[in-house]
Order: structure tokens, then sequence, then C-alpha cells
């Protein structure tokens, strides 16, 4: 009987050890799933800036050297990310695939233009910065016309500000309730035994003794659900940039390795706060008031 009785009592210790485990592991898991995109929003952010690209139509009567000589000054320039070169039988070529018919032959002669297509480094997409370097080649008279999508960049802009503003305060709500959701876990933990610290402080043990071993356990529990989070984040990771290579997600190494620290060493001071205080909460309360 009192064999039955001692594994009916283990099972329950382990279901409410694995019950924290798995309590921490989740909460911790979302929280750095959250820090990631925390990390990479301006990561993000400055990949969709790098599409927008300000399109140079050439004149007819452009030189070869010209054209040469302004596709290597632009792909040197500070702001520049990249540039494309079109010819005009390139973009005939692209259009009439995106119409499904050969508009040439309609018209008898092709319209469009040599082109260059450039596109900027994230911190110089802002319509003033972009105005300055239009007129400046509209000012070359073998450019017939600069296009960019100015009301695209500044709506880009102002939802990029709005989106790191909101992702910041849902990130501080978040850790503030993954702080909660571990210490109801812990408090739930320690209140299963509470009558044995009241027994333990009863017979002389100090309120450092009693506390030590709750302390220890309930470290090592969140080590063990820092571990599995940091496990899932890493296959989350992993998919993501293979996903999105374009991202580079894996190339800041010293941050995401801060990102892993930080979310091991939450999981360890949440339960060791935790704890400490749901002991001391037991510690300090009368045998009587155990029972409510």
């Amino acid at each position: 009987m009192s064999s039955s009785f001692e594994k009916y009592q283990k099972r329950r210790l382990i279901s409410s050890y694995f019950s924290v485990v798995i309590s921490i592991a989740l909460v911790l898991f979302l929280l750095g799933l959250l820090g990631l995109l925390v990390l990479n929003t301006k990561k993000i952010a400055d990949h969709f800036k790098e599409q927008i690209a300000l399109t140079i139509y050439l004149k007819d009567t452009a030189k070869e050297v010209e054209i040469t000589q302004l596709n290597k000054s632009l792909a040197l320039a500070e702001y520049t990310k990249s540039t494309t070169y079109v010819t005009k039988e390139e973009a005939a070529e692209a259009h009439s695939k995106e119409i499904g018919e050969d508009f040439m032959e309609f018209l008898g002669y092709n319209p469009l233009q040599n082109s260059i297509d450039v596109y900027f480094k994230a911190d110089y997409i802002s319509s003033g910065e972009i105005d300055t370097i239009a007129q400046e080649l509209t000012a070359k008279n073998f450019i017939d016309e600069v296009v960019y999508d100015k009301p695209l960049i500044s709506l880009l802009n102002e939802n990029v500000t709005k989106i790191s503003f909101w992702i910041l305060a849902i990130s501080a709500i978040f850790t503030f309730i993954a702080v909660l959701l571990i210490n109801s876990s812990i408090r739930l933990s320690v209140y299963s035994k509470r009558f044995i610290i009241k027994t333990m402080q009863m017979v002389g043990a100090t309120k450092r003794f009693i506390r030590k071993p709750f302390i220890l356990k309930s470290v090592k529990l969140g080590m063990i659900g820092a571990f599995i989070a940091l496990i899932g984040m890493a296959i989350v990771l992993y998919y993501m940039n293979k996903s999105f290579p374009e991202l580079e997600l894996l190339n800041d190494v010293s941050l995401l390795a801060a990102l892993f620290i930080g979310v091991f060493l939450m999981g360890i001071i949440i339960t060791w706060l935790s704890t400490f205080f749901a002991t001391q909460r037991f510690l300090n309360l009368k045998t009587d008031e155990l029972y409510y």
C-alpha cells in the first residue's frame, strides 16, 4: 500500500515538473521568436526598401560612352545598392511577356527607351534624398526622364515607423505576460509543497535552508525549459533562413548569440525570483492560513 502511494506521489511530482518545464519552454520560445522579430525588423524593412527602383530613361541620341560612364558612376555612388541597364529591346520583350502579345507588330516600331534601374541602399530611401539625386540626373542632357514611386516611398517609411513602434510595445507587454505565466507555474509548484515548507520551519530550519532546494530545483527546471525553447528557436530560424535567404538572418552571429543567451538567462532569473518570493510567502504565513 505504501509502495503504491509512493509511486503515485512520484508520478504526481514528475507530472508537476513536466508541466512547469513545458510552460516555461513555450513562454520562452514565443518570447524568443518575438525577440528574433524585433532584431530583424530593420533588416526586413531594409529589404523591402531596397526593392524600390529609380528608373532613368535615356534619350535615343545618348552615346554609348555616356551611358557606360553614367552606369559606372551610379554603381560607385555611396547611395547605390545595385544598378541594372535595360535596353529597349529587353524592355519590349519583357513587356510583351507581361501582356501576352507582341505589341511591336501592332505598332510597327519599338516606342520604349533604354533605361537604367537604380536600387538604393535602405538608409537613402527617403523622398528628400531621392529627389535631390533625381534632380542631379535630370540635368544631364542625354537623360530624358527620371521616374520613381514617391508615394510608395513615403507610405513605406511611415508604415515602418508605425510597425517598429507597435512591435516594441507588444514585446514589452508580452515580456510582462511571460514573467507572470512562468511565475504562476512556479507558485503552483511551490504551493503543492507548502505543508513541507511549514513543517521544516517548525522543526527549526532557517528560511535560507528551506528556500535553497526549492530554488535549485526551479532553476534546473528553468534551464531545461530554456534549452527546449532555444532548440525550437534554432529550428524556426534555420527554416526561415532557408525560406528567405535574401534576409541573411544568420549573418549577425553576435546579435543572435546575445538573444539566445538572453532567453537562457531569462529562464534562470525568472524561475529564481519566482521561487524565492513564492517560498517567502509561505514561510511568512501562519499554519492556519495554509489551508486557504
